[in-house]
């Protein structure tokens, strides 16, 4: 799940603290409340910082893309309890690209098995306490190319919750938890008109990273894709197809590393670790309409118009071993949703989602609705 910054909350609060205007950018801190749902972890609550900035503001139309620091603490109805620590950064003409993160999680999560005919009827609840910093820097060597390194360290520590559902019986590799120190390289793409509500442009990265066994409790290899591409269709309807590909390779292969199907970000309409095995490959597409200032309807709370965007979206992906991804068992996903505009200058939104999933014999069908800072992708 992803939180969301209450709207009414939010909003109030920029046009009391700090605005930005159509000549120039400039910085915002937001002490706000935290509010959040997800199928998964039900609904959030607790306390976070937001602070939005650019590292060079000289230019009224900057080609810095803007940077934010994200500080947060929440608990939610399902007992889970976070903290987060993370930012996002670009120095001055966009030459270097820095990610940090500090987490702890006490996050209880369901558990279904293992590959894609996992059956909602055997789902266990588990209990998960996460230790994890990452650090990712990515430097800009040619026009809109960037490599880069990567550094994660995390531990994991589970226990069956109610000794109910597959979890209990079933033999899995580091059951109880592990850690692991991921070294990585990447490489990227992006020549995006803007990171955070794009119209035009495309974005490629291809990353690796190798757990040197010194450093962790298991031999491990990843490697990741993630492509976009968008097309402007007209002034207010933008056209965007995205496509992730994961596989963890290695000789004993820790289940909670594996990759999963279901997020905030692609497949949306499945809970989070709906479906895993050691490989996923997901494609997805949406389309964004910005709906016209002059339909738009003024707010009592809001010195302006607030601006908004109406999205549907669409895809499919699957789970798989190496060596058996069959296309005819991708399995499908679609959904509409809702944008708010809380900074129309850096194209920052308030994100409301609903997915459908598929329709299993004997199941309801699966669903679910996200609410995000952000957009998917």
């Amino acid at each position: 799940m992803r939180k969301i910054l209450f709207l009414l909350l939010i909003t109030s609060a920029m046009n009391g603290f700090a605005q930005e205007d159509t000549l120039f950018r400039k910085n915002s801190f937001i002490p706000l409340p935290v509010f959040g749902y997800s199928p998964e972890k039900g609904f959030e609550f607790g306390a976070g910082m937001y602070y939005a900035f650019y590292t060079d503001k000289r230019d009224p139309v900057p080609l810095t893309r803007n940077s934010t620091m994200q500080v947060s603490g929440t608990f939610s109805t399902e007992s889970q309890y976070k903290l987060d620590l993370k930012a996002d950064l670009w120095t001055p003409g966009n030459t270097w690209h820095i990610q940090p993160q500090v987490r702890y999680h006490d996050s209880p999560f369901n558990f279904y098995g293992l590959g894609d005919t996992a059956l909602n009827s055997l789902k266990s609840r588990v209990n998960n306490e996460q230790y994890k910093i990452s650090l990712t820097v990515e430097r800009l060597l040619l026009k809109n190319f960037y490599g880069g390194v990567s550094f994660l360290y995390q531990k994991d520590e589970f226990s069956s919750r109610d000794n109910e559902g597959i979890y209990p019986s079933l033999p899995l590799i580091d059951k109880e938890g592990g850690h692991a120190t991921f070294l990585g390289i990447s490489a990227v793409y992006d020549n995006r008109d803007n990171q955070n509500y794009t119209r035009e442009g495309a974005f490629l990265r291809l990353s690796m990273s190798y757990t040197p066994p010194v450093w962790s409790k298991r031999e491990l290899t990843t490697i990741s894709l993630d492509g976009r591409y968008f097309r402007t269709l007209s002034k207010h309807l933008t056209i965007g197809t995205n496509a992730v590909y994961s596989t963890l390779q290695g000789k004993e292969r820790p289940f909670y590393f594996l990759p999963s199907m279901g997020s905030g970000q692609i497949m949306r309409g499945y809970q989070g670790g709906r479906y895993r095995d050691q490989s996923y490959l997901a494609m997805q597409a949406e389309l964004r309409y910005f709906i016209d200032p002059g339909i738009r309807i003024k707010l009592p709370f809001l010195d302006d118009t607030p601006s908004f965007a109406l999205a549907a979206f669409g895809g499919g992906g699957s789970v798989f071993r190496n060596g058996n991804f069959d296309p005819g068992r991708l399995k499908p996903n679609y959904g509409v949703g809702i944008r708010y505009f809380y900074d129309e200058v850096s194209r920052l939104t308030l994100r409301m989602d609903y997915g459908w999933g598929e329709k299993r014999a004997g199941e309801p069908r699966q669903g679910a609705l996200y609410l995000s800072v952000g957009e998917a992708f």
